[in-house]
């Protein structure tokens, strides 16, 4: 059913940051430094003067400092039960705040922007919107749910994400540098060295034109 688009006002942000080093080794990915603040915390701050109904994070029992960013935050006591578990905290609540929608953001993605989150915005319409993030090839977070879709969200389970969902919905695509997910070690060296690469171009050009 199609309608207006959705608002951020009547949104819940829910930023999953619970269970999230599975691949990392034995360090705490979301701590790792990240051009001099944790990697969790790029895209809470990125999103944070977004005007959401409410900010949550879904953490686990090493938390990053949220709270200071304006997110009210929810223990997820069991991460391991996978992403489904993270996923239903956060929609109760929205649910429970009559919220028509939620934005789910994912903490190690540290270059989404609230630019590309608006342009989700832009394309949704109605309660019954999905609309995900994608890189060209792939649908991935961030994704807008109205709400007709959260108990199709609460009956996920286990590691079980909203693919169905997400695959039938719409797409707005951005840049593979803005959607990089880091799930390694190797994903974060080579991410600092992209930027580390960005930025000496840039100091060579800027002399250049000096």
């Amino acid at each position: 059913m199609a309608g207006d688009p959705l608002t951020v006002e009547k949104t819940i942000l829910v930023l999953l940051a619970a269970g999230m080093s599975q691949r990392f080794g034995d360090t705490a990915k979301l701590h790792e430094d990240f051009l001099g603040r944790p990697l969790g915390l790029h895209v809470a701050v990125a999103l944070e003067d977004m005007p959401f109904q409410e900010r949550i994070a879904i953490v686990d029992a090493d938390p990053l400092p949220y709270d200071q960013h304006g997110y009210r935050v929810m223990t997820n006591a069991d991460p391991k039960q996978g992403m489904a578990s993270s996923l239903h905290l956060g929609v109760d609540c929205a649910k429970a705040q009559g919220a028509d929608a939620v934005l789910i953001a994912l903490a190690d993605m540290p270059r989404v922007t609230a630019a590309h989150v608006y342009r989700l915005f832009d394309a949704s319409a109605g309660p019954d919107a999905v609309v995900a993030s994608s890189d060209g090839d792939h649908p991935v977070p961030p994704v807008l749910f109205g709400r007709g879709r959260f108990d199709a969200l609460l009956a996920l389970q286990g590691s079980e994400g909203a693919r169905a969902l997400i695959r039938g919905g719409r797409h707005v695509v951005a840049s593979t540098a803005e959607l990089v997910d880091i799930d390694t070690p190797a994903d974060l060296e080579k991410l600092r060295a992209l930027i580390h690469s960005r930025a000496a171009i840039d100091r060579a050009q800027g002399r250049m034109t000096g």
